[in-house]
């Protein structure tokens, strides 16, 4: 086992890098000493006693053809492992000459991205930067989640304190910029009339409402997502490498299935609504993720003011159409292969005529200079749907 740390602060994050060539962990090691501490392993079986062992390590770059343990071996124990600090470690493979069938396996086991072994110091950087702030935000949001979920709904009026989704993320997750850090879109969600439920039906029934609006917008979410509970009848969805589009139409997607949704208490047939405020780090402009709930929420204000049962933005009241508008809107290429690298696959789906569209001046210089034999018609066609 051989460990060398570099000179940067010790409070730097740690990579191990994994491979049998000393050369390529000499390389990549002079690309990165700079930001990171480093360590050192020669084989995948190697590189598991130093995770074992080592609680700093928060990324892991690794080969796939390596004597005793494997990258895919040493992909597969750490998606495996028992230990959320192992489990949820981002996992870069070393990139050389492996052919698709080999990439898409280690996809299939959880890997989250892959590097070129020729890759420059700032390509490396940026990309190992940014899947240790999805981690680190990551974390915070199971912290918050296990949170709401752990809480009983006994009090209505009593607020869930979550210092890790207000405090930690504005210290760790500041307003993103544009290549270097991830999106967030924040929704605050309010029942509407909810003084006259507890009027109508007591406190009791209020709360179970309350509690069943929970767990709609827990099996809604998406795993990266999370959900706190901002007071009685007020939560939040937060919901990182997501655009004001696509929390408008999720926002959407949650009043159709609440329109659906029919109560009964004591043969009373008891329906509700609700109030919605969205903002984006992207759109808002803002400094922390506390300012952007403190503006979905003063957006939920206005819309109960005028009737309440609707969507705000900054930009007024949201509905379908205003979705697509919106929609229509440059996409960000960056951000679509980061949501496929997080498993946001759907939404990317949703919005490729865009992103081909976004994309076609990229298709057409390799088809120019390297004659792949890229469909640019078909392309075309498909992004004009």
């Amino acid at each position: 086992m051989t460990e060398e740390e570099t000179t940067v602060n010790e409070n730097s994050p740690k990579i191990l890098i994994v491979d049998d060539s000393r050369m390529v962990r000499a390389s990549v090691a002079k690309q990165i000493r700079h930001r990171f501490r480093i360590r050192e392993e020669v084989d995948g079986e190697a590189g598991w006693e130093a995770l074992l062992i080592d609680p700093d390590i928060e990324l892991v770059l690794t080969d796939l053809g390596m004597p005793r343990l494997d990258g895919f071996g040493l992909l597969e124990r750490i998606r495996t492992s028992k230990v959320q600090r192992i489990h949820e470690l981002p996992v870069v493979i070393i990139s050389g000459d492996e052919d698709d069938v080999a990439r898409n396996h280690a996809l299939e086991l959880g890997a989250n991205d892959f590097v070129s072994k020729g890759a420059g110091c700032a390509e490396m950087t940026a990309r190992f930067e940014s899947l240790l702030k999805f981690a680190t935000v990551r974390r915070s949001l199971v912290m918050s989640r296990n949170a709401l979920e752990s809480h009983n709904f006994s009090h209505p009026g009593a607020e869930i304190e979550t210092p890790t989704l207000l405090d930690h993320h504005d210290e760790q997750y500041p307003a993103p910029s544009p290549r270097r850090q991830l999106a967030i879109s924040v929704m605050v969600v309010e029942i509407d009339h909810y003084d006259q439920l507890v009027e109508w039906h007591g406190s009791h029934v209020a709360e179970l409402i309350t509690h069943k609006l929970a767990k709609i917008l827990a099996n809604k979410v998406r795993r990266e997502d999370t959900i706190t509970q901002l007071s009685g009848a007020r939560f939040a969805v937060l919901s990182p490498s997501t655009d004001l589009a696509g929390c408008c139409a999720f926002g959407i997607r949650l009043q159709k299935a609440l329109d659906k949704l029919v109560m009964t208490y004591r043969d009373e047939r008891i329906r509700i609504t609700v109030t919605i405020g969205v903002a984006g780090s992207e759109s808002d402009k803002a400094q922390s993720v506390e300012q952007l709930i403190e503006s979905a929420s003063e957006r939920v204000k206005r819309g109960i003011a005028e009737g309440g049962n609707r969507i705000v933005s900054e930009g007024g009241d949201i509905d379908e159409a205003a979705v697509e508008h919106i929609a229509e809107h440059a996409i960000s290429l960056d951000q679509a292969l980061l949501q496929l690298r997080v498993g946001a696959s759907e939404e990317v789906m949703d919005r490729l005529p865009d992103v081909i569209a976004t994309a076609m001046p990229l298709f057409e210089l390799l088809e120019d200079r390297l004659h792949f034999g890229i469909p640019l018609g078909e392309l075309q066609n498909y992004s004009r749907k």
